[in-house]
């Protein structure tokens, strides 16, 4: 690919979206979402300390729910739009081969998807400067943001080149986010509650039957004919369920962007527990990868009293664990670059077969 005709092709495409003042509208749009958002969420926040990690991790998530939401509208009609309009032949009939000019747009589309990130810069300086956060925070989850733009403005880039109609290109785009956002919630969890697996819980017990009306075994002074936790039987019973397998099907999350983002994202913990959404959001899918327990016990007779039960904290539970996000991503760019690789071969001229109705000058 030759730089300068990759740069003259992004220049064009830029260029044409900086003259519609729809770009300007959209702009304006996010940025009064985004002000609403913070204004609400300072208010809110405030109420109680290390309010302001919440804030920044709503802030970064809402403006990766935007560009989702943008991003297809800004893709999707790139190559096949230029075609409908009579402004693509002109463009093949140049030294530019084809690769570059779908390389071109896509980098155009990718850029003009981070101008929305541009936009919400000054937000994010606000909720850092609110109070005290990790900058591995911020660093990461901002690369996560310009990477998903990307991957977004490929996907559709790519239907754009292999879809006729911008109209199902763009709708196509966003199905595919759709799949990536909502759909591997949706596999997931009817998934984990298809999978089920035999479980047998035993619980050990004082014998409740045996306490007379009454007494209190627990009581400093049970009184006259009121037996100690002591004096009272255990026993033992048994209860039969299935347990639903979320272990076996976690992976479905892995190519969520929201997963991507909190997943990558170092987490952050007070006093063993989650600080923040994006450290919220990673413990839950990292705590779906431990198998249940099929024989699970509980012993109260160990300390009937309930004084010296130490439960782990999450911090202690996700000990073991491995992150994700890499892999998500790594699928997310297999996708993406399939559908540019797909869009060029049949941006390819001369063309050997085309859709009824295809514009070619």
């Amino acid at each position: 690919m030759n730089p300068h005709r990759l740069r003259t092709i992004i220049g064009i495409e830029l260029r044409q979206r900086v003259r519609s003042v729809g770009w300007y509208v959209l702009l304006g749009i996010f940025a009064a979402i985004l002000l609403g958002i913070m204004v609400l969420s300072l208010a809110a926040f405030s109420l109680w300390s290390g309010g302001n990690e919440w804030f920044f991790s709503l802030v970064i998530m809402l403006v990766l729910l935007l560009v989702l939401l943008v991003s297809p509208t800004l893709s999707g009609s790139a190559v096949n739009g230029d075609r409908d309009g009579a402004t693509l032949a002109p463009v093949q009939v140049t030294l530019a081969t084809t690769t570059e000019i779908v390389i071109g747009k896509f980098l155009a589309a990718w850029i003009s998807g981070l101008a929305f990130l541009v936009v919400a810069v000054p937000f994010l300086i606000v909720s850092t400067f609110a109070g005290a956060l990790n900058p591995g925070v911020i660093v990461s989850s901002l690369g996560i943001l310009i990477l998903e733009v990307g991957i977004v403005a490929a996907i559709g880039v790519g239907f754009s080149a292999v879809v006729a109609r911008p109209i199902f290109s763009v709708a196509s785009t966003y199905l595919v986010v759709a799949a990536l956002t909502i759909g591997t919630l949706l596999a997931f969890g009817l998934g984990g509650a298809a999978l089920r697996t035999p479980q047998v819980t035993v619980s050990r017990d004082v014998d409740w039957n045996a306490v007379p009306t009454g007494c209190d075994p627990g009581a400093p002074s049970p009184g006259a004919g009121c037996p100690t936790y002591d004096e009272l039987e255990c026993v033992e019973s048994r209860s039969y369920g299935e347990t639903p397998r979320f272990d076996r099907v976690w992976w479905l999350l892995a190519a969520n962007p929201f997963v991507i983002l909190a997943d990558a994202t170092p987490p952050t913990y007070r006093d063993g527990y989650p600080s923040d959404l994006f450290s919220q959001i990673a413990s839950g899918v990292r705590l779906a990868q431990i198998e249940p327990d099929p024989a699970p016990r509980y012993d109260a007779c160990a300390d009937p009293a309930g004084s010296a039960y130490d439960y782990p904290t999450t911090e202690e539970q996700l000990a073991g664990t491995a992150p994700s996000w890499f892999v998500g991503l790594l699928l997310q760019a297999v996708v993406a670059g399939g559908l540019l690789w797909w869009g060029i071969s049949r941006t390819r001229t001369p063309a050997k077969r085309l859709p009824p109705g295809t514009r070619i000058a």
